[in-house]
């Protein structure tokens, strides 16, 4: 193995501590490498944790968040204050959608039905 190998791996390596309350601290070398923010997406696959930065597609949203509030009436600077209200309240939705799905798939909490949604015919 030559030194460049080496080397390489001793920079794309890392052991890390895990706390009590299961957290973890990425080093800054990843850190600043990966260009990560404040969110990271975490995938189970085949055993191992992978940890990527957070690639959103929020585009689709903002297209239509940005019709909405047109229609409302909105421009100039109040338009931007509403979007970014708006887009922090998809947010917040979303990271609620995600840990109600966590919380089903752990089995500590029953998921909907269908007659829980639209009600039954009754």
């Amino acid at each position: 193995m030559s030194i460049c190998t080496v080397e390489r791996d001793i920079m794309n390596r890392k052991i890390i501590s895990v706390s009590k309350k299961r957290q973890i601290t990425i080093p800054l070398h990843f850190y600043k490498h990966l260009k990560l923010g404040s969110e990271v997406e975490c995938i189970l696959e085949d055993g191992k944790i992978i940890i990527q930065p957070l690639h959103r597609e929020s585009s689709e949203f903002s297209v239509e968040i940005l019709k909405d509030l047109v229609s409302q009436g909105y421009s100039g600077n109040e338009l931007i204050k509403q979007f970014e209200i708006q887009s922090q309240n998809i947010k917040k939705a979303v990271t609620n959608m995600l840990e109600e799905a966590d919380a089903i798939a752990a089995g500590e909490k029953e998921a909907a039905n269908f007659d829980d949604i639209f009600g039954s015919e009754d």
